[in-house]
């Protein structure tokens, strides 16, 4: 094993991954579990979380656990931590991916429930979840938060305000929690662009075709953010905590 598989490598960690079932949280548990965790998969729908963990299993060999969790329900957040210090005795990798971005027609069409319920998954479960675990690696082995936020977050559009407006939240709790839970847990933040999955179908370009607003002339796919988010949860980032890492294309020109 070369020095940087070794400081890659996470056997005898155990990590937790929300919106884990599909897209970026899927492609992320799936990296994770390669380089020897047992990974929580926690998503709203227990099914979609249970075949994504017996399909991680049966390809890297470590231990999964499918938990149904709405990451914009306090309590749900509890329950997921609690639930992955019961089964597997320890906790030392969060990875806050749960997210929605509901469309709307204009913003005056937007309602108090939509409103709170984008920051309730985009925010407040994050940061919930973050102190939870936070607190405990902190008071134990240490440990690392990795955020996905979005590129939009540094350039709202009116498209996705409130949800660029969350994610925003979302950067500057990176940083204070970086701050709070140092030195022995470190926290960072991923902000990727315009990615293929299920959220982007409603406005994505067909698959194969150009995206002329982005740089390098295509979307990203999800197993382009896995590998940072490896880096970010293992000892490879030693030194790192409290960045704000663009995976956009080029996109984000500016903040």
């Amino acid at each position: 094993m070369g020095q940087l598989d070794s400081l890659h490598d996470l056997s005898g960690k155990t990590a937790v991954v929300t919106g884990g079932s599909r897209g970026i949280g899927r492609a992320i548990a799936q990296i994770l579990a390669e380089h020897g965790a047992d990974v929580v998969v926690a998503s709203r729908k227990l099914d979609a979380c249970e075949l994504a963990a017996k399909e991680i299993e049966a390809s890297t060999g470590s231990k999964v656990l499918p938990v149904a969790c709405h990451v914009g329900q306090w309590d749900d957040c509890n329950t997921l931590v609690d639930t992955t210090l019961d089964h597997f005795g320890r906790l030392d990798i969060l990875v806050n991916n749960a997210g929605m971005s509901p469309l709307y027609q204009e913003l005056e069409s937007i309602t108090e429930e939509l409103y709170d319920k984008t920051f309730g998954v985009n925010l407040k479960g994050p940061f919930r979840l973050a102190v939870r675990a936070g607190t405990y690696m902190a008071e134990h082995d240490g440990g690392s938060i990795v955020n996905i936020g979005t590129a939009g977050s540094l350039t709202a559009s009116v498209r996705e305000l409130p949800y660029a407006c969350a994610k925003a939240g979302l950067n500057a709790l990176t940083v204070g929690l970086a701050e709070a839970y140092a030195p022995k847990v470190r926290v960072n933040s991923i902000l990727p662009g315009p990615f293929r999955t299920d959220l982007s179908k409603a406005w994505a370009p067909p698959e194969g075709e150009e995206a002329s607003f982005v740089p390098l002339r295509r979307m990203g796919r999800p197993e382009e953010v896995a590998p940072l988010a490896l880096h970010l949860a293992s000892d490879a980032s030693s030194f790192t905590t409290g960045a704000i890492i663009r995976v956009d294309g080029g996109v984000t020109r500016k903040v």
